[in-house]
């Protein structure tokens, strides 16, 4: 195995992380930001307010996602165990 393979096989689990992970991240973002307007608005200032939509809107996103989320699991699995005789081989 050569070190480019290794550090190519690292960028594309890194990527494949990134992608997977984005979609919950960014909801998660967004109501918190949401949240942090409305407790800012209305002057009320409870941690656990902006715990819990957070927890329920990430949860939603991921069983909304999960289909999409398997499938690129699945697909970036594949690269990689196809990808196996080619890299002990060094060809």
């Amino acid at each position: 195995m050569q070190p480019e393979d290794a550090v190519n096989l690292a960028q594309q689990a890194v990527i494949t992380c990134l992608i997977l992970c984005a979609p919950v991240l960014i909801v998660g973002m967004l109501v918190g930001l949401l949240i942090g307007l409305a407790q800012a608005l209305t002057q009320v200032q409870d941690q656990t307010g902006a715990f819990v939509p957070k927890l329920v809107a990430m949860f939603a996103v991921m069983l909304f996602c999960l289909p999409w989320l398997v499938q690129r699991m699945v697909e970036y699995s594949e690269l990689l165990i196809v990808s196996i005789p080619k890299t002990i081989s060094g060809g």
